[in-house]
């Protein structure tokens, strides 16, 4: 079907595809329709329609003939033309879930040639959806106004409040307050120790905190660790000693073995699993955010066994400094994946097990690809649901070495 001269076409809606948006097809080409679940026939409005484009994009505007699993959404922003903080809130958990499942197992299908299903689970068996979020970014308009911004916009909508927001931000007031025009405030809290929330203003290039703590106490996975104010720290209050937990599962560490922590942030990963390969036991985490590496060593100076290097990854790979042979990896790398020479380089280590924890399903099947070239098989995986609402997904998964086949007895 063709778009009305309004730009609006009624089109039935397809699979969901990576990024928050189900797929669909009018006039001859893909759509990737935003507030739509699959199975739902809806008339929706192009966003982004060029002539010559491979594909559109498009936001449901009328739901014809809804899916069972549609709700209404707790935040009236997160409809067409609103926030583009979330993607699912018009679906049910249940049904959120099920889709970033897919979402994984048809990246690794399509990237890596697997055929691997594993269901989306919860943070926390009461998980709700709302409430989670403990660290936000805000955009500030010309007036003034804190917002959040419009999907694939820099437009920002003022808004009262989020839902999504961990109650101890007090986001509403912060919302509520002039701020510098054109510039980004970043609040975080919700850490246990109840301490105020650490607000930040940033303006061209130039960050100045403005109140709350400059360094914050998080506790995960039996820990207290210290993190500079505005610094990484996963967002879900649970999502540190899950991923901690998962991670252990995956390798199993003994008494005595050495493990390569590979973009150890504050070192989350080496500092936990430390404990567990005792005192002759030895554990490298590489960093390459100064500022990261500083809190790792605030958080870790009690724990000997733990070394910290302040490196890019690979370069550090590369250089004489790193061990030729290693026990057990974790890799937690940024969004764009380990990458090949990386990949390669933890192969080449031959460790027993590696554990690669993802937060985007495409690089984790490209480097699960190349894994599997240098002799690593994806031997488990857990998909882990620690952004509800939104298309983002955490993956732990587990690859052991190939057993090489037996050698050929010549006599």
């Amino acid at each position: 079907m063709s778009p009305d001269p309004d730009g609006h076409v009624e089109v039935e809606v397809g699979e969901v595809a990576h990024g928050g948006h189900c797929v669909a097809r009018a006039d001859g080409r893909v759509v990737f329709v935003r507030h739509a679940l699959p199975g739902e026939r809806v008339r929706a409005r192009l966003t982004e329609a060029a002539p010559k484009a491979r594909f559109w994009r498009a936001d449901a505007v009328e739901v014809l003939r809804p899916s069972a699993d549609r709700v209404a959404a707790p935040c009236p922003a997160a409809g067409p033309g609103g926030c583009g903080g979330c993607d699912w809130q018009h679906a049910t958990l249940a049904a959120q879930r099920r889709l970033k499942a897919h979402v994984v197992a048809e990246q690794l299908r399509r990237l890596a040639g697997l055929t691997v299903a594993a269901p989306a689970e919860p943070a926390t068996p009461d998980e709700t959806g709302l409430g989670w979020r403990t660290r936000v970014r805000l955009a500030v308009d010309a007036s003034g106004r804190a917002g959040l911004r419009v999907h694939r916009s820099h437009t920002v909508l003022p808004l009262p409040d989020c839902p999504l927001a961990h109650p101890a931000l007090g986001l509403a007031d912060l919302l509520g307050r002039p701020w510098p025009a054109g510039s980004e405030v970043t609040v975080v809290g919700g850490d246990a120790d109840g301490s105020a929330p650490t607000v930040v203003v940033t303006k061209d290039g130039s960050s100045a905190r403005v109140s709350g703590p400059a360094r914050r106490h998080e506790h995960a996975a039996g820990r207290t660790w210290t993190v500079t104010g505005s610094g990484f720290w996963q967002v879900h209050p649970a999502a540190s000693t899950v991923l901690v937990a998962a991670v252990k599962q995956v390798l199993a560490p003994r008494p005595g073995e050495r493990i390569l922590d590979l973009y150890s942030g504050v070192g989350l990963f080496a500092g936990s699993l430390a404990a567990h390969l005792g005192p002759h036991g030895a554990a490298v985490a590489v960093e390459g955010d100064r500022d990261a590496v500083r809190d790792a060593r605030r958080s870790l100076h009690d724990v000997p066994t733990v070394r910290l290097v302040h490196a890019p990854v690979r370069r550090y790979l590369t250089s004489a400094a790193a061990p030729d042979r290693v026990d057990l990896v974790v890799l937690d790398p940024p969004r764009s994946g380990a990458r090949a020479a990386v990949c390669a380089e933890v192969a080449r280590r031959r460790p027993r097990a590696v554990a690669y924890v993802a937060c985007d399903p495409a690089s984790l099947a490209r480097d699960t690809a190349v894994l599997a070239e240098h002799g690593y098989a994806l031997t488990s995986l857990r998909v882990l649901d620690l952004f509800p609402m939104t298309h983002h997904v955490e993956c732990v998964a587990g690859f052991e070495p190939v057993a090489a086949p037996a050698e050929a007895v010549v006599g």
